[in-house]
């Protein structure tokens, strides 16, 4: 995946790097993109950040569940009793070294 060309619009020398930068991180922060140059040749971009989302709408949910097959509640329960073990443990017993059959004598 490749990212498009900045606008040449939106050239910038190394010294106008340097002195422009509040300016030119304003407009990184709105979205442009700049071409930097350094003596008359593009040398690299400068490209805001994608923001990530944190959060899915109700709507965009329900439009992709749309598409996906029906769980079968009754084939999950039998898939997960068969390669889940479920047994109860003390977390304690595995962090103290303590083994299975001691709490037994007990």
């Amino acid at each position: 995946m490749s990212i498009a060309e900045p606008d040449r619009s939106h050239e910038v020398s190394q010294r106008d790097l340097r002195n422009r930068s509040a300016e030119i991180m304003d407009g990184l922060e709105r979205g442009e993109r700049y071409a930097v140059t350094r003596n008359g040749h593009h040398i690299g971009d400068l490209v805001p950040l994608r923001r990530r989302r944190r959060a899915v709408t109700r709507a965009e949910f329900a439009a992709v569940s749309r598409g996906l097959p029906r769980l079968d509640d009754r084939k999950y329960r039998e898939d997960m009793d068969r390669h889940v073990n479920d047994e109860l443990y003390d977390p304690y017993d595995r962090a103290f070294g303590r083994d299975d059959s001691a709490g037994a004598e007990e």
